[in-house]
């Protein structure tokens, strides 16, 4: 039975979903990388996958208790809390320093993913005939979508419908990246700023009792497009939840080295010497959006120069970025052993 959650840790799961806002806020990063690293990504999963008939039938019947406790409700939301938190905290940091420091932040990222490799293989021992080739499956696909050309932006709306479901991967799958896939879909500008911000800037206009919104035809097919991205979003979370949920119920070591394998590939994608290109205007600026941040649409990787301090300056971040993963190991080390003390008296 497990053990119910104390004041510091629901700190915590705040805290973890702080860093899972973040984390999904880059493109490169996986959202599902924190929750496999902090240790709650199967609770994660299979809360997700309570989102089913069961809880609406429980909800429809007014059993509100029985239903928050079926679908572990506390748990999904603190870490939704955090998440919504980052969105204006830690993930404005976070695009500051991407503007100023973006070799040092990319290097870290890169050092943490080295890290979370470390700290999900050092215990995973059933390497066999069939982990192995699934490892390797997820290192190959890994590696294929590190180096895959963006499409062109399409809003078609059956289209938008799917990049929502492939776009919430990245909360689901450890070291997909669900806003690195709608750029290489060619809808990250489309449905992660222009939509955004048409809706900031319809209830903007809402809250200041300015309704001509309404006769914005391109204002309305743009909300519409967000609608259907964000219908897509909730279909594929439930969805993915209820597929993760069974293949680690039934074939667990399978599962996790797919896994492993994909986030290492994954590394592909954070590789920190790399240029960005952004969407430019007709005069070759780039283009920014409504928070003044410039507007990405890829990235073009190179070597380091060895010659040049800034190169040493990243390859210290990378071991600081290992460093935050060692502690993590340490520190969820000994939270079992104190928990396995006060059970044991």
């Amino acid at each position: 039975m497990q053990q119910p959650r104390t004041l510091l840790d629901n700190f915590f799961l705040v805290i973890k979903g702080l860093c899972m806002g973040a984390a999904n806020k880059v493109p490169g990063v996986s959202g599902g990388i924190v929750a496999f690293v902090a240790g709650f990504y199967e609770e994660f999963i299979y809360s997700l996958q309570k989102l089913n008939s069961k809880a609406v039938k429980l909800l429809f019947n007014g059993r509100f208790k029985s239903f928050f406790r079926y679908i572990n409700a506390k748990f999904l939301g603190l870490l939704l809390f955090g998440m919504l938190v980052s969105y204006f905290s830690v993930s404005r940091i976070l695009d500051y320093f991407l503007d100023h420091n973006e070799l040092f932040v990319w290097a870290t990222f890169f050092g943490m993913v080295i890290g979370s490799i470390y700290y999900i293989g050092k215990d995973f021992s059933p390497w066999n005939q069939r982990t192995i080739p699934a490892a390797i499956i997820g290192l190959a696909v890994g590696v294929s979508i590190s180096f895959l050309n963006p499409a062109r932006e399409n809003d078609n709306l059956l289209f938008i419908f799917f990049c929502g479901i492939i776009s919430v991967s990245g909360m689901t799958l450890p070291g997909l990246s669900g806003s690195f896939i709608l750029i290489l879909l060619g809808n990250y500008v489309l449905l992660l700023v222009d939509s955004v911000n048409a809706l900031y800037d319809t209830f903007s206009e809402v809250f200041s009792g300015d309704f001509s919104f309404v006769n914005n035809r391109e204002r309305i097919q743009i909300l519409k497009i967000l609608g259907v991205f964000t219908l897509g979003s909730v279909t594929g979370l439930v969805t993915f939840s209820h597929l993760l949920s069974y293949v680690l119920k039934h074939f667990k070591a399978t599962t996790t080295a797919v896994l492993l394998g994909f986030i290492t590939g994954s590394l592909g994608v954070l590789w920190p010497w790399k240029r960005t290109i952004f969407k430019l205007d007709d005069a070759g600026n780039p283009l920014l959006d409504s928070n003044g941040d410039k507007i990405i649409l890829n990235y073009t990787r190179h070597f380091p120069n060895m010659a040049e301090v800034e190169t040493w300056w990243a390859i210290l971040f990378i071991l600081m970025g290992i460093l935050v993963l060692l502690i993590l190991d340490w520190y969820g080390n000994n939270r079992k052993k104190n928990e396995q003390v006060r059970a044991a008296r």
